[in-house]
């Protein structure tokens, strides 16, 4: 196969070539290449391959149904690799559930499935990390823990197996309490809201265990500017610390949720204007280090009642590429190479793999973007519907098969 006169765009930077690929793998770029299978990309971005590290299934059922839709999903919106969350139902903290999903990790015309393990039981013990690392889990993952000699196992066995621990911080009894972001607009919803404390306090903490006992931490859908503020100022420190932000905290306010739209009910929530604005600033100056789509799907019944009662989650990695280049590239908040960098290099780099490079010699695991198509957001569930978006994934190399769309 030939891809001829696309806009090659890595971590590196963007070049036009052309890209013999044989057997799954890139043999050569250069120009005016030719073979039996042509694919004429004129004006087409081949981007390589984004990796989302913090996916859910729908209504958060482990199923072959729902891993099958997201896989089909994920690819049509630019994401070759998946990383399902472990708070699944039921939980992935066992080796039956890993298993499950490695039975469907490379389902046809889909994106690669792999999991982190949860670090504790829904018992609140803690599960059996070190089998299910060696079993193929590529995180660990948790959300707040309290008892510090949880802490302190799970960190050895982290350390162990040089292991990332994908951490959402939260106080579950501040955010069970609230249903949106505290502020001016819950206050005029009449609706409870959540403090910032319920994240701040939490990383805070976080930063001296990585510091402590010195393993790598991947805070989760960071939403706070103070949040990052600490995490970059424990960078400089030489802490292993990364922040990860999900895009609609970067795109959309908590004006979204007026008129009490239950789509736009996520967690974290979303955060008022100014601190969305200093999201932006924190990515342009590069403290934000990886993004996710945050992807996490509902049925009607649990989005089409009172926003108190509705499920958090918005359905949203079928337009990934598409939502960014409309919202952060075409506006020229970042580029294209520094976005490949965020969303392939460094998480990636979270899962022991490496992306965001296409060169010879490597396995192809890229995607064709056409920046000139358009890409209408036709879920009723997303916080985006409606929305006519620029530019559309119009193939995908995955595991040497090729998918159109």
């Amino acid at each position: 196969m030939i891809i001829r006169g696309a806009i090659i765009c890595d971590i590196n930077g963007e070049r036009r070539s052309d890209v013999r690929i044989e057997e799954g793998v890139i043999t050569q770029i250069g120009e005016n290449l030719d073979g039996d299978e042509i694919i004429k990309a004129d004006g087409c971005y081949l981007l390589p391959g984004l990796i989302d590290t913090d996916v859910r299934l729908k209504d958060s059922q482990l199923s072959r149904t729902n891993l099958e839709k997201l896989s089909y999903r994920a690819l049509s919106g630019g994401v070759t690799t998946v990383v399902l969350a472990s708070d699944s139902i039921p939980r992935i903290d066992n080796e039956i559930t890993l298993e499950f999903v490695q039975q469907h990790r490379s389902l046809k015309s889909g994106a690669t499935i792999e999991t982190a393990v949860s670090a504790l039981s829904d018992s609140g013990a803690l599960s059996n990390i070190a089998i299910m690392l060696k079993k193929g889990c590529v995180a660990v993952h948790t959300s707040t823990i309290q008892d510090y000699n949880l802490i302190n196992r799970i960190a050895q066995y982290l350390k162990m197996a040089d292991k990332a621990l994908f951490y959402k911080a939260e106080d579950k009894s501040l955010f069970e309490s609230g249903v949106m972001s505290d502020g001016a607009v819950a206050s005029q919803l009449g609706l409870p809201g959540i403090s910032p404390m319920s994240e701040v306090v939490h990383i805070a903490s976080m930063i001296e265990i990585a510091r402590h006992f010195g393993i790598k931490i991947v805070f989760k859908s960071v939403s706070e500017p103070r949040s990052i503020e600490l995490i970059a100022q424990a960078r400089k420190e030489g802490i292993a610390v990364e922040c990860e932000v999900a895009i609609h905290h970067l795109f959309k306010n908590d004006t979204a949720c007026l008129g009490f739209d239950t789509d736009a009910k996520i967690n974290p929530p979303l955060i008022n204007e100014s601190k969305r604005l200093a999201l932006l600033e924190a990515l342009k100056r590069g403290d934000i280090h990886s993004l996710t789509s945050l992807h996490q799907p509902n049925s009607d019944v649990h989005k089409d009642i009172t926003f108190y009662d509705a499920n958090v989650g918005t359905t949203s990695i079928a337009e990934y590429l598409s939502l960014v280049y409309t919202y952060l590239i075409k506006n020229e908040i970042i580029d294209m190479a520094k976005f490949i960098d965020l969303a392939s290099r460094a998480p990636a780099e979270y899962i022991g793999r490496k992306s965001g490079t296409i060169a010879v010699g490597t396995v192809v695991d890229c995607i064709l973007f056409n920046p000139s198509a358009m890409t209408p957001v036709t879920h009723h569930h997303s916080l985006y519907k409606n929305e006519i978006l620029d530019g559309k994934v119009i193939m995908a190399l995955c595991r040497g098969e090729v998918t159109r769309f």
